[in-house]
């Protein structure tokens, strides 16, 4: 879903859509680390869902909701059934999906202009017809490992 706004409402709004379609499925989400995956309200949404028993204190004084990092100890926590897995903080797992966005960009959104939310997503969903029908096929990964020389 796409909005004009990336707050920590819009990200627990889109966790919500996917969970209510299969409340007692378990859940694995891969992110990165941005603040909002790791609110207060999202650390709520998952403890009620997970049906988690225990208090969860206050937001920078105690409890889970103390700091980012017992916010993220619950969130990441395996036996729970919606569990969020954070990729390292300055690299990304996630850098073949990096260059499709990066492809949508360049021929989407850098030289386009929208009157409103609902064209900007119609022009990306057009887009994403056009490219899995003409251009789209694997990306190749080329990095060998080796350390990169300065």
């Amino acid at each position: 879903m796409l909005r004009q706004t990336r707050t920590e409402e819009d990200f627990l709004e889109n966790i919500d859509r996917l969970v209510v379609n299969d409340p007692t499925a378990t859940f694995r989400f891969v992110t990165d680390n941005l603040n909002t995956h790791n609110s207060e309200s999202l650390v709520r949404y998952v403890a009620e869902a997970c049906r988690i028993d225990q208090p969860l204190g206050v937001k920078d004084q105690h409890g889970i909701l103390k700091s980012v990092q017992s916010r993220v100890a619950l969130l990441t926590d395996p036996t729970h059934c919606i569990r969020f897995i954070y990729t390292p903080r300055h690299c990304s797992w996630l850098n073949q999906i990096e260059i499709w966005y990066g492809t949508l960009r360049r021929k989407v959104t850098r030289w386009m202009s929208f009157d409103s939310v609902d064209a900007l997503e119609q022009g990306i969903l057009s887009f994403i017809d056009y490219y899995n029908n003409t251009h789209a096929r694997p990306y190749r990964w080329t990095y060998t490992g080796r350390v990169l020389a300065a």
